[in-house]
């Protein structure tokens, strides 16, 4: 069963960082995606870019409205992701309490499935 494993940061928490503050939190969860892999488990990951490079894109009526990041009432935004293969929601959120992120940012665990349900 898939499952997404967001994970939810501080908006400006990465500017807060050294640069090798930061080289050392890409290489703890190039690691742990590493690992993933190696139980046959992961199907897919990537880190985003700041919300401060990101559009928000909405169409009311036929109209379409664009808002450049970054986004001022926003407090957090999804840094990235991890898509796994697991058996249950507890193995899931087993992995998700393993993710190195979720010592400085919240890991969010949501099974995949259609929007209807």
């Amino acid at each position: 069963m898939p499952y997404m494993l967001l994970i939810v940061e501080p908006v400006g928490q990465r500017a807060e960082r050294t640069p090798e503050e930061g080289r050392q939190a890409y290489a703890s969860m190039t690691q742990f995606a590493g690992g993933l892999t190696e139980r046959g488990l992961l199907l897919g990951c990537n880190s985003l870019t700041s919300d401060a490079s990101g559009v928000r894109v909405q169409v009311r009526a036929g109209r379409r409205d664009l808002l450049d990041g970054p986004f001022a009432e926003a407090k957090e935004m999804i840094g990235g992701y991890f898509l796994l293969d697991c058996a249950t929601q507890d193995e899931a959120i087993a992995i998700a309490a393993e993710c190195p992120a979720a010592a400085w940012c919240t890991v969010e665990v949501r099974e995949v499935g259609p929007c209807f349900l």
